[in-house]
């Protein structure tokens, strides 16, 4: 299984990370927002060059001309609430994608102990498509994987891509075990090393739910 982790480079997507956990400026919902679709595109750029391509002869007003283009069809899959400006990210580049989205949510039995359920799911059929999975905090990696399995309801894709800002370290070895080794790709803009009692990511950024689109009850 392929690990992309951004923060091993020095690249703008820096920048946006650091803005997305620094308290000074995450209170700005619009500049969180923007941020994480910035993120989104940025990644979305570097994943296309994973992708399938093919030259195709483009007519121009004076002459033809051949340009490898892609050939996969793709599939956006988005874990909601604060994966949807995220995901607007990649559409901003996978203009023509199709487009899933999953709602997925912990139901505390206490304070400290949780499950994690699918309530909602609106998806295409993905049979031998390339399913882009995007989420920005992976924490334990069990969301993810529900998602993953709820839209296997809708065929088997013939990769997949898992995209986030911030991963933990379990979540990154959780995906490692449970996604198919030889079709999984992680792309990750950093990975930080705990989780606290109530499985979020430290130092992480917070909830980004919250953040983006205020607190819920």
């Amino acid at each position: 299984m392929k690990i992309v982790n951004f923060s091993e480079n020095n690249s703008e997507l820096n920048r946006f990370v650091a803005e997305l956990r620094d308290i000074n400026i995450q209170g700005d919902r619009l500049r969180f927002r923007k941020n994480l679709e910035r993120i989104g595109e940025i990644i979305s750029y570097e994943l296309s060059k994973d992708l399938h391509y093919s030259p195709k002869e483009i007519k121009t007003p004076l002459g033809i001309i051949s340009i490898n283009t892609s050939d996969d069809k793709l599939v956006l899959g988005t874990i909601l609430r604060a994966g949807i400006p995220f995901h607007q990210g990649f559409l901003n580049y996978f203009d023509n994608a199709e487009n899933a989205f999953v709602s997925a949510y912990r139901k505390y039995k206490d304070k400290l102990n949780f499950e994690i359920f699918i309530e909602y799911i609106a998806s295409p059929r993905i049979d031998g498509k390339v399913l882009i999975l995007t989420d920005p905090m992976l924490a334990t990696g069990g969301s993810m994987e529900l998602a993953y399995r709820a839209l296997l309801t809708k065929g088997d894709p013939e990769h997949v891509h898992i995209a986030s800002i911030i991963a933990s370290q379990k979540a990154i070895e959780y995906v490692q075990e449970h996604f198919p080794s030889d079709k999984t790709t992680v792309w990750v803009g950093a990975i930080d090393p705990e989780l606290d009692d109530h499985s979020y990511i430290v130092p992480g950024l917070g909830d980004a739910g919250d953040l983006a689109y205020g607190e819920k009850e």
